[in-house]
């Protein structure tokens, strides 16, 4: 009975050292195995955005894996019809305003903004769509544009994908 009882105990003491290995595993080690797991993510959400039809491709440098993905950029330029008065301006500049809100809460705007000198680029817009066809046809969609107070030029552009400015 004393023989099976130090068998047991021996055998809980060589399994609970096994299960906390793991817990001394080297700072490097870990953060190979945090990679591991990332990396397959960014494999998985790679693949969920291609189906979805997105352009992505991912991209290794050193240690970290970026996933890369093409937003559009909007430049929203002056146009040709900006002889409104204050009232209609006014008008149309809330109309724009909700535009992109609904933009930004629908998901299709990432980023957005304008610029503060008074240059023919009056601001720009980041659609997150499939294609440029579709971000055109969102931003022309703009009460602005379509008083053509505002025109607008897209460019395709490239990022990792959940970047953020700093």
């Amino acid at each position: 009975m004393k023989r099976l009882l130090l068998l047991t105990l021996g055998s809980v003491l060589l399994i609970s050292c096994k299960n906390n290995e793991s817990d001394t595993e080297s700072p490097y080690a870990q953060e190979l195995q945090k990679n591991k797991i990332i990396s397959v993510d960014i494999h998985k959400q790679a693949d969920k955005l291609k189906q979805e039809g997105y352009q992505t491709f991912i991209y290794s440098e050193g240690d970290t894996t970026f996933l890369m993905q093409q937003y559009f950029m909007v430049f929203l330029k002056s146009g040709n019809s900006r002889s409104q008065d204050s009232t209609e301006a006014a008008k149309l500049q809330r109309q724009h305003l909700s535009h992109l809100s609904r933009m930004t809460e629908e998901g299709y705007a990432s980023l957005l903004g304008p610029f503060e000198d008074d240059g023919d680029i009056r601001g720009i817009v980041v659609y997150n769509t499939r294609t440029l066809k579709e971000a055109d046809s969102l931003a022309n969609l703009d009460p602005m544009v379509k008083a053509g107070r505002l025109k607008v030029e897209v460019h395709p552009w490239w990022t990792a994908k959940g970047g953020k400015l700093n």
